[in-house]
């Protein structure tokens, strides 16, 4: 197989898989190395929007899926209870983000599609003897969450707010969600 038809495949293995696909997975299915797949996903990226690059390895956006960014407020031993709501209730944590008034708006990717991909999150956080980003602003920090329908994400809204999670937007957040959706 030459170069060419191996980026086709891969191409075809990511649009055929639920989840991420690990480089190291390709290097494996198509008996090269993991930096040579690299290499290939760099120029199938360039030549193909929508492919993503996580902690847990490639994947393409779902065009038929919502989101919405929630603001919510916990301390880290909640963690895991926030992101097993969300996850629960059929959504996926793309990412989290702080307003910080110093470093401004600092993100971080983190593809949380069911109860065990917070698992090993709230482990891998355990064992790094780090702690969530969201320290950094006394609690408080932004998860854009992807689901299949508003209704959906309304629910996730509904239970993170009976869960008295979700944090209230002050007045300069209005209006900077305001001029986003412009």
């Amino acid at each position: 197989m030459n170069t060419s038809e191996r980026r086709k495949e891969i191409l075809k293995t990511l649009q055929n898989s639920d989840f991420p696909v690990a480089a190291r997975e390709l290097a494996a299915k198509f008996g090269v190395s993991r930096q040579v797949i690299v290499q290939d996903m760099a120029v199938i990226r360039a030549s193909t929007p929508g492919i993503l690059s996580t902690t847990k390895g490639y994947t393409i956006q779902q065009e038929n899926s919502c989101t919405r960014e929630f603001k919510v407020r916990h301390s880290q031993e909640q963690a895991a209870q926030e992101l097993n709501l969300i996850v629960d209730c059929g959504g996926r944590v793309k990412n989290i983000s702080i307003s910080h008034r110093v470093y401004g708006r600092v993100s971080a990717e983190m593809d949380i599609r069911s109860r065990h991909d917070v698992t090993e999150f709230v482990e891998a956080l355990n064992s790094s003897h780090s702690t969530v980003l969201s320290n950094a602003t006394s609690g408080y920090h932004y998860h854009l969450v992807e689901a299949e329908s508003q209704q959906r994400l309304d629910l996730i809204g509904r239970q993170l707010e009976n869960a008295g999670l979700l944090a209230p937007l002050q007045p300069w957040e209005k209006k900077e969600k305001k001029e986003n959706i412009r």
